[in-house]
């Protein structure tokens, strides 16, 4: 099922897609252009908010897991895009170690792992799967569905380091593939490899990565390819501000938050006040570094700052890994006025595209029963529903219909590729 819009809301937004479908074969030079002046990443995913009014990435993730939420016939798109991001970057491997989370007991994740190992051999690679757990010490067999629903196996077996490579018994890979941002720290092992190639770097993990910065890059590419198209830049770019050394347990860092919130707010209502646009400001405060939604929450008000009980402080100090949280991002909140109807039930709905090197590959929906159109979806008890990106990977329909599926999911491919082209930049 494609997007449940009223478009009738949608006022400039709608023209500016409008002019990126009828000028798609302009678009794709502006983006072939940008991608050939900076290498994208190897894979990523792009969480997007539709407010109508506005489509803007609020989250691009360089590690993305959810590979079994994409739908049967994105597999043939995906394992081509792999094909050429392998080719690209080291056209001579032929033997591959793909190191996952450590989180062996993660159902879904195990489904992910399982499908991207299936993706990557289909690619025409030989691939095993090492993990740098500690607490594994013997092969782990996981049976697992693929994307088709077929039951399926795979191993993953303990790594060890020899010579400076990452090595299994009897498997010597010349390619490493992390599905691993290692939150909490760069293992020993990795940091000591010399002899093989690393893809995503490490330098791409939450240890050096923040969003402030992929953000600010994102602001720059979203300021150009506006100018190119002769359109306001705040209908795909979300304004932001940060704050660092904050401390939620103690309270330290309060005053900066609160004032950079109220700060983020009134230009939120100026813009809206200027568009017309009867909806009340948020922002969403949320950890500068990590992931999995965790760090996050949605404030309406400034004076919610100073009056966030414990539980609400706990659960902001920490991310995955028990990693603590000191420097914050706060962004400007897009509403998502976009929904999904299953079991005739309508939910609140926010796409997710991933892009593998340039190619967008496929997506889906995360939507999530209990949670509002200015709440955070990524979190328990989201469920994923695959959309239909066999029809809209790389190219607008002929009819140039902006409301149709295939034309609403290129402009979700533009707009995720040029966060895409923004991550390459950090």
């Amino acid at each position: 099922m494609g997007p449940q819009l009223n478009v009738s809301l949608c006022g400039e937004l709608l023209d500016l897609e409008k002019m990126i479908v009828e000028k798609s074969a302009s678009v794709e030079h502006w983006l072939r252009d940008n991608f050939n002046k900076n290498t994208p990443p190897f894979y990523s995913s792009v969480d997007l908010r539709n407010a109508c009014f506005k489509v803007a990435p609020v989250d691009t993730n360089l590690f993305p897991a959810g590979f079994n939420n994409l739908g049967k016939k994105d597999l043939a798109c995906t394992v081509q895009a792999f094909m050429t991001s392998v080719d690209k970057r080291c056209p001579d491997v032929e033997k591959v170690l793909l190191v996952p989370e450590n989180h062996t007991r993660n159902k879904y994740y195990l489904e992910n792992l399982g499908n991207l190992y299936s993706i990557l051999s289909n690619a025409g690679l030989t691939v095993r799967i090492g993990s740098i757990n500690p607490e594994l010490d013997k092969e782990l067999v996981v049976d697992f569905k693929n994307i088709n629903s077929e039951k399926n196996i795979f191993k993953i077996e303990p790594l060890f380091l020899s010579n400076g490579k990452l090595k299994l018994k009897d498997f010597d890979a010349d390619l490493i593939i992390l599905n691993n941002d290692f939150s909490s720290g760069i293992p020993f092992e990795l940091e000591r490899v010399k002899n093989q190639i690393i893809m995503p770097t490490l330098e791409s993990s939450w240890v050096f990565r923040r969003k402030s910065n992929h953000f600010a890059k994102y602001d720059q590419i979203a300021k150009e390819f506006c100018k190119f198209l002769g359109a306001d830049d705040w209908l795909i770019n979300p304004m932001f501000e940060y704050c660092q050394k904050i401390n939620f347990r103690n309270r330290q860092g309060e005053d900066c938050l609160n004032d950079h919130v109220a700060d983020l707010l009134r230009k939120i209502q100026l813009k809206y006040k200027f568009s017309k646009i009867k909806k009340k400001p948020f922002v969403v405060v949320k950890a500068d570094a990590g992931t999995y939604g965790m760090g996050v929450m949605t404030v309406r008000d400034a004076s919610e700052i100073k009056n966030l009980n414990r539980k609400q402080r706990n659960k902001m100090s920490k991310v995955k890994e028990g990693v603590e949280v000191s420097d914050v991002l706060i962004q400007e909140g897009v509403y998502s006025f976009e929904t999904y109807v299953h079991s005739e039930k309508e939910f609140v709905a926010e796409p997710v595209v991933y892009v593998v090197d340039r190619y967008v590959v496929g997506g889906f929906y995360r939507v999530h029963s209990e949670r509002g159109l200015d709440e955070n979806l990524n979190a328990p008890g989201m469920q994923f529903f695959p959309l239909p990106f066999e029809n809209g990977c790389q190219f607008p329909a002929l009819s140039k219909d902006p409301n149709s599926t295939t034309n609403r999911l290129y402009f979700y491919g533009v707009i995720a590729r040029l966060a895409a082209i923004a991550a390459s930049k950090e």
